[in-house]
């Protein structure tokens, strides 16, 4: 079975963040195996030539990473690994939009019916990955 998984690095933040794509940058993959594993890969060969990867979210997924990729392209946008030279060769790279995993946890809150003050929402990295996950393992929308 293979694990759909999240990760962020640092580097890659502050590099988004220095040349104005935004530092909510996040690598999401499907890997054959755990995705400790797919980190440990992800560091050894210094993907995006960064060796600063940690896991933010796995979870088991039928499906492979192009399919889930395409899904989740749908909603945030995936950066080109062709156009910036610092992640080149590197598919997953998605830009994410605070305001739209904001929204998401708004919403669930309020389906959910919990008390909850919710303009006091705020996504961290987990609510990210979460996000992210749920997006990416859907199926198709048309």
């Amino acid at each position: 079975m293979s694990t759909l998984f999240v990760a962020k690095s640092k580097d890659l933040q502050s590099w988004g963040h220095g040349v104005g794509v935004t530092k909510f940058l996040y690598k999401v993959g499907v890997f054959d195996g755990s995705a400790d594993d797919a980190i440990t890969g992800l560091n050894d060969a210094k993907a995006a030539g960064l060796e600063d990867w940690k896991l933010l979210g796995e979870q088991h997924v039928e499906h492979d990473e192009a399919a889930a990729l395409d899904q989740l392209a749908f909603r945030e946008q995936q950066l080109d690994s062709d156009f910036y030279p610092p992640i080149r060769g590197e598919p997953g790279i998605f830009k994410v939009k605070v305001s739209h995993v904001e929204d998401d946890m708004m919403v669930r809150a309020a389906l959910a019916n919990e008390n909850q003050q919710l303009k006091t929402l705020k996504a961290k990295d987990k609510d990210i990955a979460a996000y992210l996950l749920r997006r990416a393992s859907q199926e198709k929308e048309f």
